[in-house]
C-alpha cells in the first residue's frame, strides 16, 4: 500500500497499524481485571468462591488465594521481560517489520492457551507465552513508528498510538461487564470470550503490516540506501504530489539520508558496544555513552509505574465501594475512570512536541502527587467518617478521577516516546529493550507488592506514591535531557558529553552544533573530533 501513498496518508495508515498493535497491549492489561471477577474462572484456577448478592449485584467472588491470583497477573511481566530481549536483539538483525510478525504469532499461540485453559498450571505458562509475544510488539513497534515520523511530529504520533491503548483497556473493561449479564453471571464465556478477543486486533496488525514500509533507517542500515531514499521520499512528500513542493521536501529527506548515513558510519566504529552486556556496562561505545542512555530508559519505566498508577488501578475500586457506592455502581464508576483517561490521552497528543518531554513529566508529576495524596487523605477521613460516606467518598473519587486524566495527559506515553528517540540506530531496538525491561520489572514488581501495601498500611500507600511523584521532579531536571524536535541523529551530540547532568550536556550539544554550522562538517566527524580534542585535553592535564 505504501507503493501508492505519500506524505500524511501514509502517516496515517502507518499510524492505524502501529495504533493496533498499541490496542492490543492496552485491552491485553485492561482485560485480567475482568477475567479476575469472573466466578468460573476463580472456581477453575482454585483462586476462591462466590456467592449470589441479589439481583442488582450478582454474583461477587471472594478471592481466598490472592498470592496465586497476583502470580497469575504478574508472571505475564515475565514473559514480556523475556520477549522484549529477544525482540530487542532480532529487531536489530532482521528488521523491525519481520520482528513484529514473530511476536504476533507468540500471542496468538499464548491467547489460544489461555481461553482454553483448565488449570492454574496451564494459565501460567499460557501468560508467560502471551508475554512474550507483547514484549516483542513493545519492544519494536514504538522503534519503527519514532523512525518513519518526522523530529517535530515524533511524540504527538506515538502519542496518538497510546490514545489508542487506553481505547483498548475501555473496550476490554465494558465487553467484561456485559458479559457479566449474560445468564446469571457464572458462564465460562465471561472469561473465555474476552481472553479469545485479543486475536482480532493481533490479525488486523499482522494484515495491515503486509502493506507497511521497513524503516528507512533500518534499510540505511543495512546497505539498501535507495530503498532508503524512495521511502524516505514518499514520507517527506504532499498529499497531492505538488512537484515544487515535493522537490523541496525531497531535498529535505536526502539532507536526512546523509545525516542517517553519517551516524552509520560513526556507530559502526563502535560496532563492540552492539550487544546488551556491553550496553548495560558502556564498554566498546566511547563518548556515544550508551550505558547511560540504558540507565535512563530502565528508570524512566519503573518510576512511571512508582508514580502511582499501578496503585490507583489496584485501589480505584475499593475507594469506589468504601464511598457507598455498590458493587455494580463502582464498576460503573471504574468505566467511565478508563474513559476519562483515554480522552485525557489526546492532551499529550497536543502538546508532547510543543511543550517538550521534560515539561510534560514535570507537571504531570505535581498534579498527580497532589492528587494523590488528597485521594488518600479523603479515603482516610471516608474510613473515620462512614456517616460523610457521600462527602468524603465523593471527594476521593474526584481525585481519583484527576489523577488518571493527568497521568493519560503526560506520564503514561512520555517514558515510552523516550527510549525510542535517544539510542544510536546500530542499537534502536535493543536500546528500546531495555526501557520494555524496566516496564516489566516496574509492573511485575508492584503486582506483587501492591496488595500487601494496602493490606499493611491502607490509602497511606497513595500517600507513598504521591511523594515519589515530587522526587522524580529533581531527577527529571538534572538527568533527562530534552528529546523534542531533535532529529534521532541529533542524539549522538546530545549524549557526547562526559558529563550526564542536562545542564552540561546542553552547553555541549550547542557548542558541537555551532561547530558543524561553522566548518560544514558532518555529525561523524564532529562527535570524532571531540572525542580526540577530550583525548588531549586529558593528556596535556596529566603533564600538568
Amino acid at each position: 500500500m505504501y507503493k501508492f501513498l505519500s506524505g500524511r496518508r501514509l502517516y496515517r495508515w502507518i499510524n492505524f497499524s502501529a495504533g493496533l498493535a498499541i490496542f492490543f497491549f492496552g485491552y491485553d492489561q485492561g482485560m485480567m481485571g475482568g477475567v479476575n471477577t469472573s466466578p468460573d474462572y476463580v472456581r477453575v484456577m482454585g483462586l476462591g468462591t462466590s456467592s449470589y448478592e441479589g439481583p442488582s449485584e450478582g454474583y461477587v467472588v471472594n478471592i481466598t488465594e490472592p498470592t496465586k491470583q497476583g502470580g497469575i497477573v504478574s508472571i505475564y511481566y515475565f514473559g514480556t521481560l523475556i520477549g522484549c530481549v529477544l525482540a530487542g536483539s532480532l529487531g536489530d538483525r532482521m528488521g523491525r517489520i519481520k520482528t513484529m510478525y514473530i511476536g504476533c504469532l507468540w500471542i496468538m499461540f499464548g491467547a489460544t492457551l489461555q481461553c482454553s485453559a483448565q488449570n492454574i498450571a496451564w494459565m501460567l505458562c499460557a501468560r508467560v507465552i502471551n508475554g512474550i509475544g507483547t514484549g516483542f510488539l513493545n519492544a519494536i513497534v514504538p522503534v519503527w513508528s519514532a523512525e518513519v515520523a518526522t523530529h517535530t511530529s515524533r511524540g504527538a504520533f506515538i502519542s496518538l498510538e497510546f490514545t489508542l491503548n487506553i481505547l483498548g483497556v475501555v473496550v476490554a473493561y465494558w465487553l467484561e461487564f456485559g458479559l457479566g449479564f449474560v445468564g446469571d453471571g457464572r458462564s465460562q464465556v465471561r472469561w473465555r470470550f474476552p481472553i479469545a478477543f485479543q486475536i482480532i486486533p493481533v490479525i488486523m496488525f499482522m494484515v495491515s503490516l503486509l502493506w507497511m514500509p521497513e524503516s528507512p533507517r533500518y534499510l540505511a542500515k543495512i546497505g539498501r540506501v535507495e530503498d532508503a531514499r524512495k521511502i524516505l521520499h514518499r514520507l517527506r512528500s504532499t498529499d497531492d504530489h505538488d512537484s515544487s513542493s515535493d522537490e523541496k521536501l525531497h531535498h529535505v529527506a536526502d539532507q536526512e539520508l546523509n545525516d542517517i548515513l553519517q551516524v552509520i558510519s560513526l556507530e559502526k566504529k563502535h560496532a563492540k558496544m552492539n550487544n546488551y552486556w556491553n550496553m548495560f556496562w558502556g564498554i566498546g561505545s566511547g563518548d556515544l555513552h550508551i550505558a547511560r542512555r540504558v540507565q535512563l530508559s530502565i528508570w524512566l519505566q519503573i518510576v512511571q509505574e512508582w508514580v502511582g498508577i499501578a496503585a490507583i488501578t489496584v485501589y480505584a475500586p475499593t475507594i469506589f465501594a468504601e464511598a457507598g457506592y455498590g458493587a455494580r455502581k463502582a464498576q460503573w464508576l471504574s468505566g467511565l475512570n478508563d474513559v476519562t483517561y483515554m480522552i485525557a490521552t489526546l492532551w499529550n497528543v497536543l502538546l508532547i512536541d510543543k511543550w517538550g518531554r521534560r515539561v510534560g513529566l514535570w507537571w504531570g508529576a505535581i498534579g498527580q502527587g497532589i492528587a494523590l495524596i488528597l485521594a488518600g487523605a479523603f479515603a482516610r477521613l471516608l474510613k473515620d467518617n462512614p456517616e460523610k460516606a457521600a462527602q468524603y467518598g465523593g471527594a476521593a473519587a474526584f481525585f481519583v478521577f484527576l489523577y488518571t486524566a493527568i497521568f493519560g495527559a503526560t506520564w503514561l506515553a512520555i517514558p515510552w516516546v523516550y527510549p525510542t528517540e535517544i539510542y544510536p540506530l546500530e542499537v534502536r531496538a535493543k536500546g528500546n529493550a531495555w526501557g520494555v525491561v524496566g516496564w516489566s520489572i516496574g509492573n511485575g514488581w508492584l503486582t506483587l507488592l501492591n496488595p500487601i501495601m494496602f493490606n499493611k498500611i491502607g490509602e497511606n500507600t497513595l500517600h507513598i506514591f504521591g511523594a515519589v511523584n515530587f522526587l522524580t521532579i529533581p531527577m527529571v531536571w538534572a538527568l533527562y535531557p530534552e528529546t523534542a524536535n531533535r532529529t534521532l541523529e541529533e542524539m549522538d551530540l546530545l549524549f557526547a558529553s562526559k558529563s550526564p547532568f542536562v545542564w552540561a550536556e546542553e552547553k555541549n550539544f550547542r557548542r558541537l552544533k555551532a561547530e558543524m554550522e561553522a566548518s560544514g562538517k558532518g555529525i561523524e566527524e564532529v562527535v570524532e573530533g571531540a572525542e580526540v580534542t577530550e583525548v588531549l585535553n586529558e593528556d596535556l592535564d596529566a603533564k600538568a
